[in-house]
């Protein structure tokens, strides 16, 4: 790694294959596996690491269901580099990945591979230290806009999602590119955990387009896609229920394809006209906040688990949340799935020419929503009964926003490329 000085940014990226082989049963959420015959794409890890000065960053993106902060922290141990609350590790929720939870099956055993997770965790840390050694000096453009075609669209209220995404790429000086990360929320379930195919979605698809078309890695960073933000592959010339607005979906890699394709061409055309950062700095901050456990289920969880969850006899559980600042854009964590009217009403309060939110990071705790959707209505029977609780949502906001009002506000002006 080069050194780095107090007025440079530096930027190296990492990426390894973590696809099980043999290929493993995969996981859509709670509830037993599915059992799975082929793969399509490569189930990956992406790491960025970013540095300013003695300030060290970390983003990693794994294709998997859910991350819990008990493995990520087996990853945090590999890295002495980098303070371990400077390692955010999301996961792209692909709902065609073996679990990584290890959910108690009610018969004394539970739904995980130990080993697969294991490895999971090595790989990783090989993939971020390779992009510590890889670091070199670098500059960034970051943008955000309302992503164009057919997507996403919230499966409860179609109309009820963030068009918004958000782009950063880190350059070096002679202008090629090093990482392209893209911010959206959806959810990559296209293809679903009972067709029998271990896969990315839609985010391989993604990352592979950009790599392709830009250079360098790419990495998808999923957003507040909870109740229910999902993949727009609706056969919408063969409707399953007109009366309340559901269709038959088409279930197919080609529709993978598509959509992550169409995603990346969307993330280039974002950030393409975005101003090059020279000397973009970098501020990291972050919390531990406290949650009670409500949910029977989820408790079953936490306490029956091998992978032996951290936790109070007080029915809580404790989870990290950063703010980042880099460049002028502002990162907030969540760690799990908050719905869209969460998502829109942090953007909304942060300080950012451009706001971030990374969700299912460094924790992957069920759905976060605000007390007054907590059981509100029949669609939300399944959000509520797999959140922690009623006021998980109302938690999650203060102890952000809190992070926002104690932090600077993120750079705005830069020198001219």
């Amino acid at each position: 790694m080069m050194q780095n000085n107090n007025d440079s940014l530096f930027a190296g990226a990492g990426k390894h294959i973590i696809t099980p082989r043999p290929l493993l049963p995969v996981s859509g959420g709670m509830g037993p596996t599915r059992p799975t015959r082929e793969k399509r794409g490569e189930l990956m890890a992406r790491a960025l690491y970013v540095q300013r000065g003695n300030t060290k960053l970390v983003i990693v993106g794994l294709d998997l269901l859910g991350f819990p902060g008990v493995l990520a922290d087996r990853v945090r141990a590999r890295v002495p580099r980098v303070a371990a609350e400077n390692i955010l590790i999301g996961s792209t929720h692909t709902h065609s990945a073996p679990d990584c939870y290890a959910f108690p099956d009610g018969k004394g055993g539970h739904t995980g591979d130990l080993a697969f997770m294991e490895r999971v965790c090595v790989l990783t840390a090989e993939a971020i230290n390779e992009a510590i050694d890889a670091a070199q000096p670098a500059r960034l453009r970051i943008g955000t806009g309302e992503a164009q075609g057919k997507i996403a669209y919230n499966y409860y209220a179609p109309d009820l999602y963030d068009r918004r995404m958000s782009v950063i790429q880190a350059l070096t000086p002679e202008g090629k590119t090093i990482a392209t990360l893209v911010n959206y929320a959806i959810h990559p379930e296209v293809l679903g955990n009972d067709v029998g195919i271990l896969s990315p979605d839609l985010c391989g698809p993604l990352c592979e387009q950009l790599e392709v078309k830009a250079g360098g890695m790419a990495l998808f960073m999923n957003s507040a896609q909870g109740g229910m933000v999902t993949a727009d592959n609706r056969l919408l010339d063969r409707p399953k229920d007109p009366q309340k607005g559901y269709w038959e979906d088409a279930r197919t890699w080609e529709e993978c394809l598509r959509i992550g394709k169409t995603m990346a061409d969307e993330a280039l055309r974002i950030v393409a006209k975005a101003p090059v950062q020279t000397k973009a700095a970098l501020l990291c901050r972050s919390a531990l906040v406290t949650f009670p456990v409500e949910s029977p289920e989820l408790w079953q969880v936490v306490t029956n688990s091998p992978l032996k969850y951290p936790h109070g006899k007080d029915h809580t559980i404790k989870s990290r949340v950063n703010l980042v600042n880099l460049g002028d854009a502002q990162i907030l964590t969540i760690p799990g799935e908050a719905l869209p009217n969460i998502g829109f009403y942090l953007k909304r309060k942060m300080r950012g020419a451009h706001n971030l939110l990374f969700g299912l990071t460094n924790d992957a705790f069920g759905y976060i929503l605000t007390k007054v959707d907590f059981h509100s209505f029949p669609r939300y029977e399944y959000v509520s009964r797999t959140s922690l609780g009623e006021l998980t949502g109302e938690i999650l906001i203060e102890k952000c926003l809190e992070l926002v009002k104690t932090s600077p506000s993120p750079e705005s002006k830069f020198p001219a490329h």
